[in-house]
């Protein structure tokens, strides 16, 4: 039974919440209304109960391009507990990432949240990450994922721009941000970067010619997912960082997990090993 890290659903008591409000991030209707974006006709059979057939554990997280973790608190909170509640109550085989607001830091309702049964939580790649914050998941041994944030499209540009130019960029200012400033901080702190990081791992060459370091030097705890690549990406990033630390993601309904074309024992490691280690959890027998 696999475990899928990265997907995405939105349930009723989620859409009711966007529907409520009348400034963006809301619904009408389907139709998303953005700052800064124009409308997005959402599907509604996106966001309905998927098949799970092969899945131990699918664990789904807030969209974090819509802006919601920025937002004033009195406009986050109600969104994200919306979003904690819908989550919880799917039932398996889905699990959820915890968000918060990141306007107004509370660590102490992090806690309570996680204390709910999330798996760890998710943070915008465009967010800061906070010691406070990083802390709570270090007492309670649970990983963080590093997820893109919003990301408006550049003018004239086309639909695929933000998934293929800001996000990578966010994920590649992440990935370098945590090994040079996060981890001296939090040396127990297990990290999930999304869609294999933006391959920012692949730049070690370049770090070293501009005066960085590490390359050989594997942190075994700096996972990256797999979602929106294949076989040549995943390949290549395993040459680089090894295959202990790939975990598989689909940003359902978005995408389908990719296979990594590796042979079997790569595809187990990737889809059950690792993401158990990731999520320190237990292994099951079937």
């Amino acid at each position: 039974m696999s475990i899928d890290v990265h997907q995405h659903l939105w349930t009723p008591a989620f859409i009711d919440a966007l529907r409520a409000r009348t400034s963006p991030p809301y619904l009408d209707g389907w139709t998303l209304i953005l700052d800064g974006e124009p409308p997005y006709e959402v599907n509604p059979a996106d966001h309905e109960r998927r098949d799970t057939t092969g899945l131990e554990l699918a664990l789904v997280s807030l969209s974090s391009p819509l802006g919601i973790e920025f937002l004033p608190p009195d406009d986050a909170w109600p969104l994200i507990d919306a979003y904690h509640d819908g989550a919880l109550a799917v039932g398996e085989p889905f699990g959820a990432w915890a968000a918060t607001c990141h306007s107004e830091l509370d660590p102490d309702r992090l806690a309570k949240d996680l204390d709910r049964g999330f798996a760890g939580l998710q943070i915008p790649a465009t967010a800061v990450p906070d010691d406070r914050l990083l802390e709570v998941l270090t007492a309670r041994d649970l990983p963080l994922f590093v997820h893109p944030g919003p990301a408006a499209p550049a003018p004239g540009t086309p639909p695929w721009w933000p998934a293929l130019v800001p996000y990578v960029q966010q994920m590649h200012a992440a990935w370098h941000y945590f090994h040079a400033v996060v981890r001296p901080r939090h040396p127990r702190l297990r990290v999930c970067f999304a869609l294999l990081a933006g391959l920012a791992p692949l730049h070690s060459e370049r770090l070293i010619a501009r005066g960085g370091g590490g390359r050989g030097q594997v942190d075994r705890d700096f996972f990256v997912e797999t979602s929106s690549y294949g076989p040549r990406a995943i390949d290549a990033i395993v040459r680089e960082l090894g295959i202990d630390v790939v975990v598989n993601g689909s940003d359902a309904p978005y995408a389908t997990a990719p296979d990594p074309g590796l042979g079997a024992a790569a595809g187990h490691a990737v889809r059950v090993v690792n993401p158990r280690r990731l999520l320190n959890r237990k292994e099951t027998r079937t």
